[in-house]
């Protein structure tokens, strides 16, 4: 059996790096896509989906190094389910139930190039959703 996932977002936020006790790194990330369409009122709808990443080792440390919150990456690898093979289940602030998907990256390119494009990305991540953030 073998699963493979793919995205292309931008950072919800600024990576957070931490250490195994065996003292491998790890960098967390919340990575968001966004996609428009037109809905059947024929006004554009706006949706973003949010996945939590972890990457390992060496590219956890660039990753932790090099993105910054808005910064644009291209995620492989696999998704990783909650015990019973099913996305994450949260309670809001608010009272409003989410659900998170998690991917153990096998594969992180940043793609904002090196001369400063980071803060001068075309495609930010959708206003406002930041707050809707479940990590």
């Amino acid at each position: 059996m073998y699963q493979n996932i793919t995205i292309v977002g931008n950072l919800g936020r600024d990576p957070e790096m931490r250490f195994t006790p065996s003292g491998q790194a790890v960098t967390n990330m919340s990575v968001g896509t966004n996609r428009t369409y037109t809905g059947p009122d024929g006004q554009k709808v706006k949706e973003t989906t949010w996945f939590r990443v972890s990457a390992w080792g060496k590219q956890a440390e660039n990753c932790n190094n090099y993105l910054k919150k808005g910064s644009k990456v291209l995620i492989e690898g696999r998704v990783v389910p909650d015990g019973s093979g099913n996305p994450r289940v949260f309670t809001r602030q608010d009272g409003t139930t989410g659900s998170s998907f998690e991917i153990s990256a096998s594969l992180v390119q940043f793609l904002d190039s090196a001369n400063g494009a980071i803060e001068n990305h075309e495609e930010p991540v959708a206003e406002g959703a930041a707050e809707d953030i479940p990590f």
